[in-house]
């Protein structure tokens, strides 16, 4: 499951991820099974936070670890993937490191959730029909959703709440 994103000077090292295999609803409600790479100190809150977006029947139109697409984090989002682990720096931010390099981050339908630079365009592409927040769509994370609450009761915080750029896919336990 890390051939493509693990490789040596990673900030965590494999025995300290978990691969996490869960069930949630895809986008025709049907229950499918997904899996995320998270850091094993953080699968228990992983798996707390996804069985209350499944009872909340949150759609997710696919999890599967980002090694599926060779470590891409682009063509991960264009595929709407839902992913956690992939050791790569911050988006436009050269040798620093990003918390899916710590396997303490998720990036939740990045197509319906999508990043938006303070300057540069929306991604993944696909994602411009989604930067109007205010209409509500299945796969959709608002500011008042349950799913920022949930993710906010194990002590993750929301990129959409962030000042300039907004990453409203990504939840992390640092915030970054």
């Amino acid at each position: 499951m890390l051939q493509h994103s693990w490789r040596p000077g990673c900030p965590v090292e494999p025995e300290d991820l978990k691969v996490v295999t869960l069930s949630h609803w895809d986008f025709a409600a049907r229950v499918v099974t997904g899996s995320l790479v998270v850091h094993t100190d953080q699968v228990q809150s992983v798996v707390e936070v996804m069985r209350r977006l499944f009872d909340l029947g949150f759609p997710i139109h696919r999890m599967t670890p980002i090694d599926e697409f060779e470590g891409d984090d682009r063509a991960s989002m264009a595929a709407n993937n839902t992913s956690a682990f992939n050791c790569r720096a911050v988006t436009s931010q050269p040798g620093v490191w990003s918390q899916h390099a710590f396997g303490t981050a998720i990036d939740i339908n990045p197509v319906q959730n999508p990043y938006i630079p303070a300057s540069g365009p929306v991604e993944p592409a696909e994602g411009a029909a989604f930067v109007d927040r205010s209409v509500d769509k299945p796969g959709m994370i608002r500011r008042d959703d349950e799913a920022v609450r949930v993710f906010a009761g194990i002590g993750w915080e929301w990129g959409g709440n962030w000042s300039g750029s907004k990453d409203y896919q990504h939840f992390s336990l640092t915030g970054r």
